[in-house]
């Protein structure tokens, strides 16, 4: 983790983040800590890492997601050289996927 996220504050709010028990708590804190926009955004990154993980190609992600292709380079950088935090909940979404099948 880079040295610049990793301090006090990040850290009470990650071992926040992870004691939320249900996805309704979640939407509450989230709806209170992050704008509207800010869980958006984090959410249509999370489905062009997802589209990603599935091959699509940049040019049907714009148009499924509305990302740029600035967005969608970045998502990719992190799937190939990041920290594993998209790969490592990629395999939930395949999963959530067949779900809805």
């Amino acid at each position: 983790m880079s040295a610049n996220f990793h301090d006090h504050l990040t850290d009470q709010l990650i071992k926040t983040i992870v004691t939320l028990k249900d996805e309704e708590q979640c939407y509450r804190f989230f709806e209170d800590i992050c704008t509207i926009s800010e869980i958006k955004a984090m959410a249509q990154r999370l489905e062009v890492a997802r589209l990603l993980d599935k091959g699509e190609r940049y040019e049907a992600i714009v148009e499924k997601t509305g990302a740029s292709t600035a967005t969608i380079s970045r998502v990719k950088r992190c799937l190939v050289y990041g920290a594993d935090g998209y790969n490592s909940v990629m395999e939930e979404l395949r999963k959530g996927e067949n779900d809805d099948e």
